[in-house]
């Protein structure tokens, strides 16, 4: 038996990283899994990784920060399986700068990808999760909502907008039966985050890997696969009474 069996879950951003990494794991664990990307050639990767492992998984192919691309996401997995349990807002951009010469337009996509793309997805999903008896909504925070990182104002300021947003997400869906979680990873060596690790740097990456690391006190950076099973565990029946809470999954960064 596994931890989602007959769920079906919505994964935006699974065609890499995080988001693929926890396509893979929920489909392992049972569940039937919509792999969401702007990316078509990286959705229909990963569903076919999934088919290949006897997993179930469709691709579907939308932009978040679309009122239209999110419904059709949500649609996409209905239409599929004719129900959704669990929603892992996962899909994100980066933003780089400070607030002097951070560029206007990557100002505006961070914040239309990042927390526009959360409430839009969120609210296509809401009527098919409470459809099918309640189930559970994760938002993809970040550590950057917590602490404050140099020329990163963009990106840590939707970030922040992203946990307020989930504990006011949680208190309203509460009587529908939908918990709605963040998970606030540390960093984490995807392609999103090597512009913060490049940057630090002066330019170059391994200059850069190896002062984030010196912030972690575990010593390491994170993998996908450390979030992937907290993303796990809050989509799961073990995490019933669960709601509105942040979990930090960042190696003892932010306890500093």
């Amino acid at each position: 038996m596994g931890r989602l069996d007959g769920k079906v879950a919505l994964i935006t951003g699974a065609g890499s990283g995080i988001g693929a990494a926890t396509a893979r794991l929920f489909a392992a664990e049972g569940a039937r899994v919509g792999i969401a990307d702007v990316r078509a050639d990286a959705a229909e990767a990963v569903a076919g990784e999934i088919a290949d492992a006897g997993g179930e998984a469709i691709a579907l192919v939308g932009d978040v920060g679309s009122d239209d691309g999110a419904r059709g996401l949500v649609e996409g997995v209905t239409g599929a399986w004719g129900r959704l349990d669990a929603l892992y807002n996962n899909a994100g951009v980066d933003g780089t700068g400070d607030i002097l010469d951070a560029a206007p337009e990557d100002w505006d996509r961070c914040f239309t990808v990042n927390v526009k793309g959360t409430w839009l997805c969120s609210r296509h999903a809401v009527p098919a999760i409470e459809r099918s008896g309640g189930g559970a909504i994760i938002n993809q925070g970040s550590v950057a909502a917590l602490v404050g990182i140099r020329r990163f104002a963009p990106y840590c300021a939707a970030k922040g907008a992203v946990v307020s947003l989930t504990r006011s997400m949680a208190l309203d869906l509460a009587p529908r039966r939908i918990r709605v979680n963040c998970i606030c990873p540390g960093t984490v060596l995807t392609p999103l985050m090597e512009n913060l690790i490049r940057e630090r740097g002066g330019g170059d990456l391994d200059r850069g890997l190896a002062m984030t690391i010196e912030k972690y006190p575990l010593g390491r950076l994170g993998d996908t696969g450390d979030v992937a099973r907290v993303a796990l565990f809050l989509a799961g029946d073990d995490a019933a009474f669960v709601t509105g809470s942040i979990y930090t999954v960042d190696g003892g960064m932010t306890a500093q």
